[in-house]
């Protein structure tokens, strides 16, 4: 039978990150019992990342531009009743609209150790994942995902390789560049396939949100310092190399992506950081029926109220589930999030005292909400990207699956959505579970230029891999 922590709590939070611990420590402070999950073995999300202590690293804050924001947000966490589990990997959340919830996780060194813990509420705070999009070579070794590279130097003090080329679009990549180049690597350039003029076209939002100014000043100082070149309204269209990395070509995009003849040229290096933004990381979410919406950047995103409720009775979330925004946004509203469901589950008096405060929080997300948005706009994928894919390109690395097999899914076999191609092709099939191709393999079903087509927001009953013998011991009638 599986292990039951806890019966019950008022609120689980999933996710340690910057989102769930603001949500969860808010909570707590409020009168809450809260029990806070996290598939890692420590807090902080991935973009507080930071090394274990068996690694002796003498300044971690040397890797971040706001650690003493993170430094608060743990001392918060010290000193509350949270119950912190660490190392859970939550696959799925049992209940009906309303509660209560059971939250079914596994632990343990193999992963096969069943754990449930039952609450009242839910707060969802469980992050993005990167969106690559494919290219001739991208499954050689020295290609890393952008935050996969500056996700080894804040945890593991390593570098990917000496000479890192870092391309893709988003302002993460300004932020990885500056890192691996203050840490000692060569970056010869940041490729950009967007530009940064978009954001004049949004005047509001950056003028309310002049913190963001301040940041890119900063990552460009560095830049500027270690000689790093920035091309934009360019991409990274193929990687050389035998056994691992040897060099990119990097090649000028029009406005819609599609690369200029003639204009690639090639580029040295041993490794390639490239990432194309962030997709909000929602499966627990969507099994739960809550509603979606698509977003500026071709993602989706879970609809939420002005308290952070989801269209799921007692089901809350927060940060990147409800669109990319960044750390700060996502401790917003982690902290609305515990303000409502405090006032949800002990009555709006037990936070009338702090009334002002949560006005003041709405009107913070309100104005970040809106840089984020004109982000999303900026940095969008232009709909002709996949001219970069020769036919023996592989989309699918898992299964193996080629463009040109999934071009004749769509033209052969009349393949008009990625569903149909998994089906026919094995596309999305493997361990990622399409994490990594389904955002090429809808463009590509959806006739590739003919339109950026945008993955769905699919019901699965299992969010992460789990042993079948987990499954075999889920006996009681509510599992």
């Amino acid at each position: 039978m599986p292990t039951s922590v806890s019966e019950p709590y008022d609120l689980a939070v999933i996710g340690a990150g910057s989102a769930g611990l603001a949500g969860a420590v808010t909570a707590s402070e409020l009168g809450l019992s809260v029990a806070l999950l996290d598939a890692s073995g420590q807090v902080g999300g991935a973009f507080y990342r930071h090394p274990a202590p068996p690694l002796g690293a003498v300044r971690p804050q040397a890797l971040h531009h706001d650690w003493p924001a993170f430094i608060e947000l743990r001392r918060r966490l010290e000193a509350s009743d949270v119950d912190c589990l660490t190392g859970h990997h939550v696959w799925t959340v049992a209940g009906e609209s309303g509660g209560p919830w059971t939250v079914h996780a596994v632990t343990g060194a193999d992963g096969d150790r069943p754990v449930t813990v039952r609450a009242r509420a839910i707060l969802l705070a469980t992050g993005a994942h990167e969106r690559q999009l494919p290219f001739p070579g991208w499954t050689l070794p020295g290609v890393v995902g952008a935050g996969g590279a500056q996700a080894m130097l804040k945890s593991g003090l390593v570098l990917p390789g000496r000479r890192v080329v870092v391309a893709g679009s988003g302002p993460l990549l300004l932020a990885v560049a500056s890192s691996l180049a203050a840490a000692g690597a060569r970056v010869p350039c940041v490729v950009e396939a967007s530009g940064y003029l978009g954001y004049a076209r949004h005047p509001r939002a950056l003028a309310i949100n002049p913190h963001k100014m301040v940041e890119a000043a900063v990552h460009g100082a560095v830049l500027l310092r270690h000689r790093v070149r920035l091309h934009t309204r360019s991409a990274v269209t193929e990687v050389h190399g035998t056994d691992r990395v040897e060099g990119v070509t990097v090649s000028r995009v029009d406005k819609e992506w599609r690369p200029v003849p003639g204009s690639g040229r090639r580029i040295t290096c041993d490794a390639l950081a490239v990432g194309h933004g962030l997709v909000p990381q929602i499966e627990l979410a969507t099994a739960l029926g809550c509603a979606t919406r698509p977003t500026y950047d071709g993602t989706q995103a879970l609809v939420l109220g002005d308290t952070q409720e989801t269209s799921v009775s007692n089901l809350w979330a927060a940060g990147e589930t409800g669109g990319v925004g960044g750390s700060q946004l996502a401790c917003v509203e982690g902290d609305l999030a515990g303000f409502a469901v405090a006032a949800r589950l002990l009555g709006t008096s037990a936070t009338q005292s702090v009334s002002g405060r949560v006005r003041e929080l709405r009107r913070r997300r309100d104005r970040m909400r809106a840089f984020a948005d004109a982000m999303a706009v900026a940095h969008a994928p232009g709909p002709d990207w996949t001219d970069w894919l020769a036919d023996d390109t592989d989309v699918c690395r898992c299964e193996e699956v080629t463009a040109g097999r999934v071009r004749e899914a769509v033209a052969d076999f009349g393949a008009r959505d990625a569903r149909t191609v998994k089906l026919l092709t094995r596309a999305g099939m493997g361990w990622c579970q399409g994490r990594m191709c389904g955002a090429a393999v809808a463009c590509l079903a959806a006739g590739g230029a003919a339109g950026n087509a945008r993955p769905s927001a699919e019901r699965r009953p299992l969010a992460v891999p789990v042993p079948l013998g987990v499954l075999s011991r889920l006996d009681e009638p509510e599992n």
